[in-house]
This record gives C-alpha cells, structure tokens and sequence, in this order.
C-alpha cells in the first residue's frame, strides 16, 4: 500500500458536528466520500470520533423529543410510547393460540386481519 495522503488526525478533527454524515467529514478534509469512509473503517481511532458523534446526535435527538413532551406535545409522546413501550403502547398487537397467529391489530389505521 502506497504513502496514506491524510492522517486519521485530520478525520478525527474533522467529525465534530457533521451530525455523522460522512459527505460533511469529507468535505472537511478534502477528500472523496469513500476516502472518508475507508478511514472510519479501517482506523479504530476514527472509529470512535466518529460513534462519539453519532451518540451526541442520537442525545441530541432524544433531548429534543423529551422537550416536546414536556412542552405537552401529544403526538410526540404516543410516538414516543409506541417506540418504547411496545408492549402497552405498540402500533399492532399479534394475538397467538399455540404460538400461532390468529389475530392482528393494528392501531395506526384500525385495520384488522384474521
């Protein structure tokens, strides 16, 4: 393999607040997008700046609907339990009989199947 044209330093430098978006981090470094993500492949340090990022989004992310519920933001919160709270508030419920299915309900639309 020849000489490396970037360090994973420049990467590394590179990933805070792109969000993860591995365009963006290429853009900052001056490289094509596959350049980019063979360095996050392939160099464990770049691995990890890169998942830090990706966490502090997905925080992010989960701070701003936790703010909308608390705001009183309706849909927000039965979306909200419908994702974690799957067995009380789930968007369709499989109902078996031997381990299989015989009924299905499914909230979103009010359709049900036999």
């Amino acid at each position: 393999m020849g000489k490396e044209l970037y360090t994973a330093k420049q990467f590394i430098d590179a990933i805070p607040g792109t969000g993860g978006i591995v365009a963006t981090i290429a853009d900052r470094v001056g490289c094509n997008w596959h350049t980019a993500k063979k360095y996050l492949d392939n160099y464990a340090t770049v691995q990890q700046a890169y998942q830090d990022e990706c966490e502090r989004i997905s925080d992010l992310a989960t701070s701003t609907v936790l703010k909308a519920i608390r705001d009183g933001d309706v849909p927000t919160a039965k979306w909200w339990l419908t994702k974690k709270r799957k067995g009380e508030f789930g968007e369709a419920i499989d109902v078996t009989s031997g381990g299989q299915p015989i009924y299905r309900v499914n909230w979103e639309d009010g359709n049900n199947t036999d």
